[in-house]
């Protein structure tokens, strides 16, 4: 080759790797712009709020927890208290008839009262307006244990929060990880900072409403400098990390909240709720059941409980309202044999057992699926292997 031509070779080559860094550059600004923020009033109302006492111990890097196990449970503290926000209990699934009872207390006999109706259908919904807070916690806590005393099996969380202690998300969304809580936030309602650590405790997480992050704040520091400041804070992040990965979720989440200022807020879309592990079934959960179910359910239940995860993933994740993607859910798993009649209580969506044919026929006014819609669904009850991509259970 002659000089010549080597040099014209080197010229296109450079102007290719401009190129290169200019379309890079161009998708890195593109993707920025997809990101939506939204100022708040005063971040210390609601939040991402940090107020526990730091140990001396954590005040170290070198004591930065990295695997943090949860507190341990123990038994519920029955103490009184009042409630910080609002609560209602509801044994129906269907939140356009309304959200049930005002809980006026969170005494034993009052939450008995409240819960025991929900006998029948199994499944008792409580619907939480307010803030994140050791009240939420007991509230979430004493629900828990007053249906199990009742043998109310399923619990629904209807949730709508601005925020509050992060700590106490902590406690909570701990609490809800080891009870079986399914977890909504509704096309009217928000679920914002310390909250979103609450998504990641919850079994199946329903999300039609917005989702938003920023920056955590030690409301209790006595750091006198930036250094110290982050030391307290890298402890919490760290806590928080810990807590985000037991539980199934993304610990890459506590990094993004830390590059949102505190009086803004990063709404997280479609894509990086499901990225984060905050939509749709738990990951954490889904690996601790499913040798249980094979043992239990068989092989045969595994395959089309995953075929309905990926239906309902690919078909009713887009629908704008809780509602609808709950009927679009059980839609599907008529087509694929549910409720199990060996498994009932496995089964996809088993907290619609007993009411899923008068939300059903509810829909059913909408007309049954046709065209694109149709093809879905009868790809979705299609026999394992039958339709492209479709694998069996593992």
């Amino acid at each position: 080759m002659s000089k010549a031509s080597r040099r014209i070779l080197s010229v296109v080559l450079l102007l290719a790797a401009a190129s290169g860094v200019l379309v890079a550059c161009q998708r890195f600004v593109a993707d920025e712009e997809e990101v939506q923020t939204q100022p708040v009033a005063s971040p210390e109302e609601g939040g991402a709020v940090s107020r526990d006492p730091m140990p001396e111990e954590a005040m170290s890097v070198e004591a930065l927890p990295q695997g943090q196990a949860a507190e341990p449970e123990g038994e519920v503290d029955w103490s009184p208290r009042e409630l910080s926000g609002q609560a209602w209990i509801s044994c129906s699934l269907d939140y356009r008839e309304g959200d049930g009872a005002a809980l006026a207390s969170l005494e034993r006999e009052a939450l008995r009262e409240g819960v025991e109706a929900c006998r029948e259908g199994q499944v008792v919904r409580v619907r939480y307006t307010g803030k994140i807070s050791p009240e939420f916690t007991a509230l979430v806590q004493r629900v828990t244990v007053t249906a199990d005393e009742l043998g109310i099996v399923h619990r629904v969380l209807d949730l709508d929060s601005t925020g509050g202690q992060v700590e106490d998300a902590i406690r909570a969304g701990d609490w809800i990880g080891n009870h079986r809580w399914t977890l909504w936030v509704r096309e009217d309602s928000v679920c914002h900072s310390a909250g979103v650590c609450v998504l990641a405790g919850g079994d199946s997480r329903v999300l039609a409403g917005r989702v938003g992050i920023h920056r955590i704040i030690r409301l209790s520091s006595t750091a006198t400098s930036r250094q110290e400041l982050n030391t307290e804070l890298q402890a919490v992040y760290g806590t928080v990390r810990a807590y985000l990965e037991r539980n199934g979720a993304s610990p890459l989440l506590a990094d993004v909240m830390k590059t949102v200022p505190n009086r803004s807020l990063r709404l997280l879309n479609q894509d990086e709720l499901a990225a984060y592990g905050l939509d749709g079934n738990n990951a954490a959960q889904d690996d601790l059941d499913r040798m249980r179910l094979l043992a239990k359910c068989g092989d045969d239940f595994m395959q089309r409980r995953d075929r309905w995860i990926r239906a309902f993933e690919e078909r009713c994740r887009g629908e704008r309202e809780v509602y609808a993607r709950n009927a679009c859910g059980l839609e599907l798993r008529r087509g694929l044999g549910f409720p199990d009649d060996t498994c009932p209580a496995e089964s996809p969506l088993a907290e619609f057992n007993a009411v899923e044919v008068v939300l059903l026929d509810a829909e059913s006014t909408a007309g049954e699926p046709d065209g694109e819609g149709a093809s879905e669904a009868a790809a979705a009850s299609a026999p394992a292997g039958a339709a492209t991509g479709v694998a069996g259970g593992g």
